[in-house]
C-alpha cells in the first residue's frame, strides 16, 4: 500500500487503478483485505481483535479510478470519517483528462439515474423518477485544442458521476470506454491507456472532532500514477503548462 498519512484512527491510501475498493465476490481480494493485512503486519491490530472489530474503508472508488481512499483503523475513525463523507463536510477533488478544450471554470447540475442491470448511469437536466440530484464543479488546470486537464470538485458523490456528467456535456474522459469516445481513446493507447484517466487527487478536511482533531483544516494529496504522469508531462499544453507540472510534485 502507498500510505499518504497514518495515525491511530485512520489511514489515507493512494489506491492504484485496477484494485477493488471492496469485495464484489467472496473470492475477491480488495483494498480492505490489503488494509487488514498491513495492520496485522505492523501490529496495529491483532487476529483476536478482528473477531470483534473490522477496519474498513470510508469512501469507495471505482475499480479503475486511482487515488485517495480513507480507511478507519479504529471504531471512532470509521464512524467519524463515514459521517464526514455522508454529510459532505470533506471537500474532494479529482484530476482527469478529458476530450476537448475547456477554458472556463464551471458548476454544473443535473440528475443521475442508475441502471442496475448494466451498471451504467444516465444523466438528465430534468428530474426523472428514481434519479438523484448531482452537482459537479470543475476548473481547467491546462488545455490545448483537443485535450484538457481538469481539477474536479465532486460535490455529490454518485456512481460514475464525474465520468457520466462530463460526457453528457461533450467532454468524456480519456480511456473511458463506457461513457467516452472510443475512436478518440484509441489515439492514446500507445501510452497504455485502457481505462478512464481519473484520479482522486486531493482531500480537504474541515474542523474535526476528537479524537481526529489533528486532521482539522489539513489538505492531503495523492500523487498521480505513472500513465497520468507521462501524459501530463509529455503533452504540449497551449495554456497552463506550469500549473500542469505542479500537480506532478
Amino acid at each position: 500500500l502507498e500510505i499518504i498519512y497514518e495515525d491511530d484512527n485512520i489511514l489515507l491510501i493512494n489506491k492504484p487503478a485496477g484494485m477493488l475498493s471492496q469485495k464484489a465476490k467472496k473470492e475477491d481480494v480488495s483494498l480492505v483485505e490489503y488494509v487488514i493485512g498491513y495492520l496485522l503486519s505492523n501490529g496495529s491490530v491483532t487476529k483476536e481483535e478482528l473477531l470483534t472489530f473490522h477496519p474498513g474503508i470510508c469512501n469507495r472508488l471505482d475499480r479503475n479510478t486511482s487515488g485517495m481512499v480513507v480507511a478507519g483503523k479504529s471504531l471512532a475513525g470509521l464512524q467519524i470519517m463515514g459521517e464526514a463523507f455522508k454529510e459532505r463536510t470533506l471537500a474532494k477533488y479529482y484530476l482527469c483528462l478529458v476530450k476537448g478544450c475547456i477554458k472556463e471554470t464551471s458548476h454544473i447540475r443535473g440528475y443521475l439515474k442508475k441502471d442496475e442491470k448494466t451498471n451504467k448511469v444516465m444523466i438528465s437536466r430534468k428530474m426523472l423518477e428514481g434519479a438523484a440530484a448531482i452537482e459537479t464543479e470543475y476548473e481547467p488546470v491546462a488545455y490545448q485544442k483537443e485535450l484538457t486537464l481538469l481539477k474536479v470538485h465532486l460535490i455529490t458523490g454518485r456512481t460514475h458521476q464525474i465520468r457520466a456528467h462530463l460526457a453528457s456535456i461533450g467532454h468524456p474522459l480519456m480511456g473511458d470506454y463506457k461513457y467516452g469516445n472510443i475512436s478518440w481513446n484509441h489515439q492514446y493507447e500507445t501510452y497504455g491507456v485502457k481505462t478512464q484517466m481519473l484520479h482522486s487527487y486531493e482531500l480537504h478536511f474541515p474542523q474535526m472532532p476528537k479524537p481526529l482533531e489533528n486532521l482539522s483544516k489539513n489538505v492531503f494529496q495523492a500523487r498521480v500514477p505513472g500513465k497520468f504522469y507521462r501524459l501530463i508531462k509529455e503533452t504540449a499544453w497551449e495554456h497552463g503548462t506550469q500549473e500542469a507540472l505542479e500537480v506532478l510534485h
